[in-house]
């Protein structure tokens, strides 16, 4: 690395590398790793579920198609060059099988935060007056003995 005379590092290197730990080490990129390894694991079970389940099973409306072997060939021989709508049309399955389950995903835990939030109702204030916390029923600060006017929400 670019030494200086002195045989050390010189700063902007080392502040960079600094930077560069603090990104790796802050929670959001350590959880889309992790979300990045379970979507992974998460699309081979569907594309399993698309060609072993799904699939057979349109197969029998379809008079025993098997859509992954549907292709055009390109050329003759042995060696000719093929269209694989097939398998385009199984990967087109996989992709709404996995948005419907993201979005589904999405719309649970958009649930549950909103009722956290509910959860988490207002019950202090602050007293105009000395700016201390005081119970949101409270008529009479605690802390300055001041009246207190009946509380409105924001």
């Amino acid at each position: 690395m670019g030494e200086n005379k002195e045989g050390k590092i010189p700063e902007a290197p080392k502040k960079l590398w600094q930077e560069f730990k603090d990104f790796i080490n802050r929670g959001n990129v350590m959880n889309l790793a992790v979300g990045v390894m379970i979507g992974g694991a998460f699309s081979a079970i569907v594309t399993s579920l698309v060609d072993d389940i799904i699939m057979p099973i349109v197969s029998l409306f379809t008079g025993g198609l098997d859509f992954t072997s549907l292709c055009v060939t390109l050329g003759e021989g042995e060696n000719a060059a093929t269209l694989n709508y097939g398998a385009f049309i199984s990967a087109i399955i996989n992709f709404l099988i996995i948005a419907a389950v993201i979005f589904m995903l999405v719309k649970i835990i958009s649930k549950m935060l909103a009722k956290e939030e509910e959860e988490e109702a207002v019950t202090t204030r602050e007293c105009p007056f000395c700016k201390e916390t005081v119970s949101i029923e409270a008529t009479k600060c605690p802390h300055c003995t001041s009246d207190l006017p009946p509380y409105e929400e924001a």
